[in-house]
C-alpha cells in the first residue's frame, strides 16, 4: 500500500466510527409523492426544447450568444467558447477571464476529451505564505492581491476552439465584445449579487468604477457597459491567447501586481499551459459517466460514492430517511478520501485505481450502520459562496460540451486590473493554506494540496457527460456551488438513473450535502418532509436547513431534438433552435 493510500485510509477510519453491522439499510417509508407540497421548484424550472441544438448556462444572454454561433454553422465547441467569453461580460461575479476551469468534450463519433485550464500558483508562491507571525491563517488568500493564481480561462477557451471549432475565432468572440462595448441590461439577480459583495468591490478602485458607478449599486434594468473589457476581448480576438498573456493586457496585470504586492509576473504568464487529460470513466448501473480527473476531485469523489451506492441493488425511495442516510454517509466518506488523497497529479501520486475499486466500496459499506450516524471528527468551519458557473452545449451533429469555470468566491479576490476590465480570482484559497484551517467552503484539506510554485489547487468543479447503456449520449451536466458541486451533479445523475426522474424534476429536486467537515448535513429548506428530517435527527445527524443553492445547467437528447434545463434556484437560462 502506498503512503498516500495508507494515510487516506487511516484518516477515513479515524473520521468515521466503524460498525460491526453489515446489514443493508432499511428501505424506509416511501413518500406519497416525489416531493412534499412545500417544494414548488419544478413548477418554476426554465426548460426549452430545440430540434437542432441547445445551450444551457447561468445567464440567458450568454446562452443566446451560444445559440447564434450554432445557427451560423458553429459546432458545440464554438458555442461553448462563445458562451465562455460572453459570461465574462454578463455574469461578472462568476464568468471570467481572470479565472480557470475544466471542459469535457464528447464528439459525435464517441471520442471524449478533457481540457484542464485550472489556475496555477505563481512561481513565488510558498507553502506558508498566508500565515501571520503567530502561524495563524489570514484572509489574504481570499481578498486582495496575494489571492490570485495565474489565470487559465483565456488559454483554455482559445485552445479548445482552435482544436475542435469550425468557425473563425473572431466569430466566436465577437458577441462578447459587442456585449461589453454596447452594454447589457442588468437583471435583478445580478444587481443583488453586486449589492451583496459591494463592500469587497468598493475596496478596489477599478472594481468600484465598473460595478459601483457613482458609489451606487446599479439597479435592475440599468445598462452595464464595460469598454475596458471590450478592449481586452479585442486583443484576444486579434492575437489569440497572446492577447492576454503577452502585450498590453499582460503588462497591465503585471504592473498592477507589482505595485500592490501581488505575485504574478510575466514569467508566470509565460509558464502557464493547458493540459489535455484522460477523463475519469465511471460505470454505474449500466451507464457510463465521464467525469473530471485530478486536479478536480469530482470524478474520483463521485466514483467513491456511486460505487458504494452500487452495493445496494436498488436505492430506497427518493425523499425517504433511508435514502438520505445513505447519501449522507457515502458523501461523508467520499469527502474524507477527497481531502486526504487527491491533488495535482503533477505533484502527487493520486491512487486512482484504489479509490475506484470495488474492494474500497465494500469496505466503506461495512463502516455504515443502518439507523445510526457515524460521526466525523468535530471541527468548526465556515461556509462560502462560490462564483463558479457552468454551461452545457449540444449541437445538431451530436457533439457535446460540459464546461465549468470559476473565480472561486463571488467576484474573486475583488481586484479588477485597471484598464482591462479583468476581475481576478482568489483560487489560492483552494490550496491547504494551513493545517486544520477551512477554506471559504468549509473544506479542511490535506498536505497533498499544500501550496507549491506552478501547482494547481484541488477543485470541486464537475463538468460531466453521461452515456446510456447503449453508449449513446444521455446527459450533459454541471453546476456552480463550490464544494456542493460534486454532490449536486451526483444527485441529478442518481435522480435520473436510480429514481427514474425526467430532467426537469431531476434538476429541480431538493438536494442534500455533506462534506465530512463540518459534520453537518445541509438540506434544502422545504424540500423534505418534517417527519423524515426528525427521523434523521433521531439517528444522530445534525441538519442545517438552508435556502436552496446551486445552478445546475443540463442538456439531454429527447425525441425530435434536445431538452435544456436551467436550475430554478439561480438566474440561468436555455437557448435552443
Amino acid at each position: 500500500m502506498t503512503r498516500s493510500r495508507a494515510v487516506a485510509l487511516s484518516l477515513l477510519l479515524a473520521a468515521c466510527t466503524p460498525s460491526p453491522s453489515t446489514a443493508p439499510a432499511p428501505a424506509g417509508q416511501a413518500p406519497s409523492g416525489p416531493f412534499p407540497d412545500t417544494w414548488t421548484y419544478p413548477e418554476h424550472t426554465r426548460s426549452e426544447r430545440g430540434p437542432h441544438a441547445m445551450v444551457a448556462s447561468g445567464n440567458d444572454i450568454a446562452s443566446a450568444a451560444g445559440r447564434e454561433v450554432l445557427r451560423r454553422g458553429g459546432n458545440a465547441v464554438d458555442a461553448a467558447a462563445a458562451v465562455g467569453f460572453a459570461m465574462a461580460v454578463v455574469d461578472p461575479e462568476a464568468g471570467n477571464l481572470g479565472g480557470g476551469g475544466f471542459m469535457m468534450i464528447r464528439l459525435a463519433g464517441g471520442a471524449v476529451y478533457f481540457l484542464d485550464y485550472r489556475e496555477q500558483a505563481p512561481l513565488a508562491a510558498t507553502r506558508d505564505m498566508y500565515l501571520d507571525a503567530d502561524g495563524k491563517a489570514t484572509d489574504k488568500s481570499q481578498i486582495g492581491y496575494l489571492a490570485p493564481a495565474t489565470p487559465g480561462t483565456v488559454m483554455g477557451l482559445v485552445e479548445a476552439q482552435r482544436r475542435f471549432g469550425l468557425l473563425p475565432f473572431a466569430e466566436v468572440i465577437n458577441p462578447a465584445i459587442s456585449l461589453a462595448r454596447n452594454g447589457f441590461v442588468l437583471d435583478s439577480i445580478r444587481s443583488a449579487r453586486i449589492r451583496n459583495d459591494s463592500t469587497k468591490l468598493a475596496r478596489f478602485p477599478a472594481s468600484a468604477a465598473i460595478y459601483l458607478p457613482g458609489g451606487q449599486v446599479p439597479a435592475a434594468g440599468s445598462v452595464l457597459v464595460q469598454p475596458d473589457l471590450a478592449r481586452t476581448l479585442e486583443a484576444i480576438r486579434d492575437h489569440g491567447a497572446d492577447g492576454f498573456y503577452k502585450g498590453w493586457v499582460a503588462d497591465s496585470l503585471v504592473e498592477d501586481m507589482t505595485r500592490n504586492g501581488g505575485l504574478i509576473r510575466q514569467a508566470d504568464l509565460d509558464a502557464y499551459q493547458v493540459y489535455w487529460r484522460d477523463p475519469i470513466r465511471l460505470q454505474y448501473r449500466g451507464y457510463t459517466i465521464f467525469a473530471a480527473p485530478p486536479p478536480s476531485s469530482a470524478g474520483l469523489t463521485m466514483g467513491v460514492v456511486l460505487n458504494v451506492f452500487s452495493t445496494w441493488p436498488r436505492l430506497p425511495p427518493f425523499g425517504s430517511a433511508a435514502l438520505l442516510q445513505i447519501q449522507i454517509e457515502t458523501m461523508r466518506r467520499g469527502f474524507v478520501l477527497r481531502n486526504a488523497a487527491i491533488g495535482d497529479p503533477g505533484f502527487v501520486t493520486v491512487p486512482v485505481e484504489w479509490l475506484l475499486s470495488t474492494a474500497l466500496a465494500d469496505s466503506l459499506r461495512k463502516t455504515m450502520t443502518p439507523g445510526h450516524a457515524t460521526p466525523t471528527l468535530a471541527a468548526q468551519t465556515g461556509a462560502g459562496t462560490g462564483s463558479t458557473t457552468h454551461f452545457s452545449v449540444a449541437d445538431a451533429a451530436g457533439n457535446a460540451v460540459s464546461n465549468t469555470y470559476t473565480l472561486n468566491d463571488l467576484y474573486g479576490c475583488g481586484v479588477t486590473v485597471p484598464g482591462t476590465g479583468v476581475l481576478l480570482n482568489d483560487i489560492m484559497d483552494d490550496f491547504t493554506v494551513a493545517p486544520g484551517r477551512a477554506n471559504s467552503w468549509g473544506l479542511i484539506q490535506g498536505d497533498v494540496n499544500a501550496i507549491a510554485p506552478l501547482k494547481r489547487p484541488l477543485s470541486s468543479m464537475s463538468p460531466t457527460i453521461v452515456l446510456g447503456p447503449d453508449s449513446t449520449l444521455r446527459l450533459i451536466v454541471g453546476s456552480r456551488g463550490g464544494a456542493t458541486i460534486i454532490t449536486q451533479v451526483l444527485q441529478v445523475i442518481s435522480n435520473v438513473i436510480d429514481h427514474g426522474m425526467g430532467l426537469v424534476d431531476a434538476v429541480a429536486a431538493p438536494r442534500i450535502h455533506h462534506q465530512a467537515l463540518p459534520d453537518v448535513a445541509r438540506v434544502d429548506r422545504g424540500g423534505y418532509r418534517p417527519e423524515v428530517l426528525d427521523s434523521l435527527r433521531a439517528m444522530g445527524y445534525e441538519l442545517r436547513e438552508a435556502q436552496p443553492g446551486g445552478d445546475v445547467e443540463a442538456v439531454e437528447p429527447v425525441e425530435g431534438g434536445w431538452l435544456g434545463v436551467s436550475d430554478p434556484r439561480s438566474g440561468g437560462g436555455t437557448a435552443g433552435y
